[in-house]
């Protein structure tokens, strides 16, 4: 157990907080009949995590620093599992939204520490061992939940995907203390948490995600979309200028010179929001419209599970050849074409339309996941590994935030269009419909119209999705092309040989892992 012991304790929690990311995702239409909710809202549900997540993964990685990493992992166990059962407890949207925020501070604390306790408790082969089945873990998480979230809302309750949370982490929890030695803070570091960087830097990535989730209901012109929106540039800017007189910043900018390291960010920001973001709107469609059941639902999603993990599995394993820059492209245009496939959806499609999409999109982001890390580490001093591992996650979740916020306001701006001369009030029938209500539309509608609102609703919700798919197809591929600029490789630096390994680039590589 000196190998797998601390091990597993840190594979259990990274598996649960990447797991939460996705497995509320096939639930939403559950919990929007049991609470009743708006598109919004059940964004929100899944956003408010995510978003939590990003913004507090910097500062609760400099306090694991100056408080002990297996303190802070402890703590983000305890904090996670109590926020879990107010989840699974709520009485309403409000509560769950708040939540889930609660329980996204958790998982930052969580998600900050595990590689560099990776990286503490292992070295040589041991070391590539641990990376590898972490990696393979947090490859397999999020491509995983929805499918989790489909048994047990079925088998079960919705309120169940919270609750299985607690015993996992209270196993997590009993294994860390056993297994995991204790981390001493540095005696002498004398750095401060930067309190005015994280507050800003909160106000911006949730003042952003806020003003795209709230423009479809408000408009876009409205003071309740264009307020939050100019706090948020004004917040992002202020931030920029504090990291930039701090002695110890939350996020060095600096890294951000080096195009490798931009290219990296870019790459797994872009990835998440293009390919998990339109998931939402997807189980929307396949549950309110096509009427699968939440298990079926996320069993159409396997072949992206699948293929996503397979593919990380086995680059860990045989480490792939590619150079990270031409894997990240290589991913993110893979994952863009997979994306883009989705969106032929017709009023008569059924589920089996998606899958050839899902698994190519799955395929492309097993290789960014197993890649795009790489890219991060391998483009800093090895003395930046931590600062680079932390900005890496934070870009990762708010990608995944932005994009849930942004194509949700794509959606219901797509479907109100194309609502216009077939219903009497498009904007709420909008809502409704991309909120999951597709029957509760119907049981309004007399007998005798009822057929024809439901070929018109299925021909709405296809035209909405088909936007959002090709959209982020587009986005992605995009992507790619920038990447593979950004990280070119300058004329003047010899290429390393197949088989090579630099003296930077090992030690990087070690960091990360």
């Amino acid at each position: 157990m000196r190998i797998w012991g601390p091990l597993t304790a840190i594979c259990l929690g990274t598996f649960m907080l990447l797991v939460d990311v996705t497995i509320v995702l096939v639930a939403l239409p559950a919990m929007s009949e049991s609470l009743g909710s708006s598109l919004s809202q059940l964004q929100w549900v899944a956003d408010g995590y995510a978003l939590a997540v990003a913004a507090s993964l910097l500062g609760a990685g400099m306090l694991a620093d100056l408080h002990g990493r297996r303190r802070m992992y402890a703590g983000g166990l305890v904090v996670f599992a109590l926020a879990s059962v107010a989840c699974a407890l709520s009485p309403g949207m409000a509560a769950l939204i708040a939540a889930r925020i609660v329980q996204g501070l958790g998982a930052a604390a969580m998600f900050t520490t595990t590689l560099s306790l990776i990286s503490t408790l292992y070295s040589g082969r041991r070391l590539a061992l641990a990376f590898g089945t972490w990696a393979a873990v947090a490859a397999s998480a999020s491509a995983l939940g929805p499918i989790l979230g489909g048994l047990l809302t079925q088998s079960l309750d919705w309120r169940w995907i919270f609750y299985v949370n607690v015993p996992v982490t209270l196993i997590a929890l009993t294994m860390t203390f056993r297994y995991i030695p204790r981390t001493a803070p540095p005696v002498r570091d004398t750095r401060r948490l930067d309190v005015p960087g994280l507050v800003l830097f909160a106000i911006g990535a949730g003042g952003s995600v806020y003003a795209l989730t709230e423009a479809h209901v408000q408009g876009w012109a409205s003071a309740g979309t264009l307020v939050p929106l100019g706090a948020a540039l004004g917040a992002f800017v202020a931030f920029l200028r504090v990291q930039q007189r701090r002695r110890h910043p939350l996020l060095d900018l600096s890294l951000f010179r080096r195009p490798a390291f931009t290219a990296a960010m870019l790459t797994i920001a872009i990835g998440e929001g293009a390919v998990y973001g339109i998931m939402p709107y997807t189980s929307l469609w396949l549950q309110s419209v096509q009427h699968l059941s939440p298990l079926a639902a996320g069993l159409v999603v396997l072949p992206h599970a699948a293929a996503a993990a397979s593919v990380a599995v086995l680059g860990g394993r045989r480490r792939l050849k590619a150079s990270p820059r031409h894997g990240a492209a290589l991913g993110l245009a893979l994952a863009g074409l997979g994306v883009g496939a989705e969106g032929f959806l017709g009023p008569e499609s059924g589920w089996p339309v998606l899958v050839g999409g899902l698994a190519l999109s799955g395929v492309g982001m097993g290789l960014i996941f197993q890649v795009a890390a790489a890219l991060a580490l391998t483009s800093v001093p090895a003395e930046h590994a931590g600062t680079a591992s932390g900005t890496y996650s934070t870009f990762e979740q708010l990608g995944y935030a932005v994009g849930v916020a942004a194509f949700g306001a794509l959606t219901v701006s797509t479907t109100t269009t194309s609502l216009r001369g077939e219903v009497t009030d498009p904007a709420l029938t909008a809502r409704t419909l991309t909120g999951g209500g597709a029957d509760t539309l119907l049981s309004h509608t007399p007998a005798t119209q009822r057929a024809g609102l439901e070929h018109t609703l299925h021909a709405v919700f296809a035209t909405g999705h088909n936007t959002l798919a090709l959209t982020a197809g587009s986005v992605a591929l995009a992507g790619s092309a920038l990447v593979l600029w950004l990280s070119r490789q300058p004329r003047k630096e010899r290429p390393t040989a197949p088989g090579e390994t630099t003296t930077d680039t090992r030690s990087a590589t070690a960091a990360i892992k």
